[in-house]
């Protein structure tokens, strides 16, 4: 728990100045009220990923000095996360980089870590049997695709306050833990770290939400988070590779899911932003019931009531997959059913029949 805590309160002083510094970062305050995913009604610094990033970087270096064994693996893990932090941390200063751009950085991140680290997709489990994955001209495309695509999903994710910090901070606890099981204590700490400081943004996030993750933040954790899943699958056999599968399939099936949805249902690129997200409807109308005005303290209000729904339902994958970790079959069935959930929930609340059981009857003031 060392690792947590140290990068828990260097995060939280770290973005604790971003916010009281925030007229230096005149170019990185998000002042975009119109768009069709902005729900906030004020100026907010979106550079979030700094400190976290800054905090894992000094957590690092205190626990090479502590276990210098270590240090090959963390500067390697560190230089390629770094890579895919950069395009996302420079979009939220200068709004220029493309998401084109951010996705090859983070594909060149990746190509890293099949470099540095060793980390590959090698196999796939298939219940009693297992399928290898040998050849380069496979095992390159499908690592690389796999985890420039995590981290690209986080940064679709992002999309209300708290939403994204916690699922992924849910996630990298239970990379700890299966790590832990299985005594892995690179992946072990390396996760620990992410997480703590996650968290220690967090607290500065949620619910009020004075600063943003920004995409240099959802980059660097969804990087950090695609990058030690395949290590810890690939590094240890015990594991199931469906454990990565059900762990991080709420952003991965998002993804996927609005890559169908805007070409073949509503004929767009991929890459266009739109405001129909699972996220964005449970904000419009489910949340809404329960605040309905559209001034900025009923929208702060309403952003806030959003996340929890994801948190809960994000939970419905990780639970399972952190107590099935080496259960090929059952964590096939999971993935199955949160498949199945996650449509039904999509379209019910789509056609306005959202489960009443999400429905909050509206306070009055």
């Amino acid at each position: 728990m060392f690792s947590f805590l140290l990068s828990f309160i260097a995060s939280a002083l770290l973005t604790l100045l971003v916010i009281k510094e925030a007229r230096l970062h005149g170019p990185a305050l998000d002042t975009d009220f119109m768009g069709v995913q902005k729900v906030h009604v004020h100026s907010v610094a979106r550079i979030g990923g700094l400190s976290i990033f800054l905090a894992v970087a000094l957590s690092s270096a205190i626990s090479i000095w502590r276990v210098p064994v270590m240090s090959s693996w963390l500067l390697s893990l560190l230089a390629c996360s770094a890579v895919a932090f950069v395009g996302g941390i420079v979009e939220d200063y200068t709004g220029k980089v493309s998401a084109g751009r951010r996705l090859v950085l983070t594909m060149a991140a990746a190509l890293l870590g099949y470099y540095l680290l060793d980390a590959r997709i090698d196999r796939i489990d298939w219940g009693f049997s297992i399928w290898s994955v040998q050849y380069i001209w496979l095992t390159l495309p499908l690592t690389i695709l796999a985890v420039a695509g995590i981290a690209n999903a986080v940064n679709i994710i992002d999309g209300f306050n708290g939403l994204a910090s916690v699922v992924t901070i849910c996630m990298l606890l239970s990379l700890a833990y299966v790590a832990l099981q299985v005594n892995d204590m690179f992946v072990l700490i390396a996760a620990l770290m992410v997480a703590g400081a996650t968290a220690g943004f967090l607290i500065w996030n949620y619910p009020v939400g004075l600063i943003f993750l920004g995409d240099g933040g959802a980059y660097f954790i969804g990087f950090m988070l695609g990058e030690l899943t395949l290590l810890l699958v690939m590094r240890n056999p015990q594991v199931s590779t469906w454990y990565a599968a059900l762990l991080l399939i709420y952003p991965a099936f998002e993804t996927l899911f609005s890559v169908y949805r805007r070409m073949f249902i509503r004929g767009k690129s991929p890459a266009m932003p739109d405001g129909i997200h699972l996220h964005s409807l449970i904000f419009r109308r489910v949340a809404q019931w329960a605040v309905g005005r559209k001034e900025a303290r009923a929208l702060l209000r309403r952003n806030s009531l959003t996340s929890p729904y994801l948190w809960l339902f994000s939970l419905m994958a990780v639970i399972p997959a952190t107590i099935l970790w080496r259960h090929t079959y059952l964590l096939m069935m999971c993935c199955l059913l949160f498949i199945i959930s996650y449509i039904w929930l999509y379209v019910r609340i789509v056609r306005f029949k959202a489960p009443r059981w999400m429905i909050r009857h509206k306070k009055h003031d």
